[in-house]
């Protein structure tokens, strides 16, 4: 089975790689939508954050490694780092705007950089602390027929915390950790909480006869 999908691989690296990349990243959103614990899943939102991922991140992406091998060949620490220096001062930036603005024009907003601007470089520190990390091993360890791939495996943690930040969140870790972590049955008290003070005083006051 393994090594059918790696003749499959390199028998058609692009199709191959742009796939998994869309797919992983597209479940990403339904990660994120299922831990949110909705009542109905917003398949319409997962359909936009698929598109943005077929059409620009997973073929950009399959490029850019293929751009970057060509130009800092080989995986000594030397040409890995010298391939980290232009993905995250370069590459980073793009896919989180493009993420940000792309999703905005789906939706059809006017303001497609209203999220861009308010969440933008919380996001880039963000992703500091975790992409250079995994595109380290990416560079050192993963033959390049399999890089993008491997991205997209990254791509899906990563995906599901922008579509957390663009919701509900502002692109830092901690607001990320908090709403993972945090015990729902506050959140439902907190909730019953703010209902019963929209009903006001009179409703804690027993009926007269």
């Amino acid at each position: 089975m393994r090594q059918a999908f790696l003749r499959h691989v390199r028998r058609f690296p692009w199709v191959t790689n742009v796939t998994l990349y869309g797919c992983l990243f597209a479940g990403g959103d339904f990660v994120h939508q299922w831990f949110s614990r909705r009542e109905e899943m917003d398949w319409r939102h997962t359909r936009n954050v698929a598109v943005v991922a077929f059409t620009f991140h997973g073929n950009v992406n399959f490029f850019w490694m293929r751009f970057l091998e060509r130009r800092f060949p080989g995986n000594s620490i030397r040409m890995v780092m010298m391939k980290l220096l232009p993905d995250q001062t370069i590459s980073a930036p793009v896919h989180t705007t493009v993420f940000y603005t792309g999703l905005s024009f789906l939706e059809g907003k006017e303001d497609i950089f209203e999220d861009w601007r308010e969440k933008f470089l919380n996001t880039y520190k963000t992703g500091l602390m975790f992409w250079p990390f995994m595109q380290f091993v990416n560079f050192a360890l993963v033959p390049l027929y399999l890089r993008t791939t491997f991205t997209g495996c990254c791509a899906f943690v990563w995906a599901t915390f922008l579509c957390f930040s663009r919701q509900s969140g502002d692109g830092t870790a901690q607001a990320a950790l908090a709403w993972m972590f945090s015990p729902k049955e506050d959140e439902a008290e907190a909730s019953d909480k703010t209902d019963a003070s929209k009903e006001g005083p009179a409703a804690s006051k027993p009926p007269q006869n």
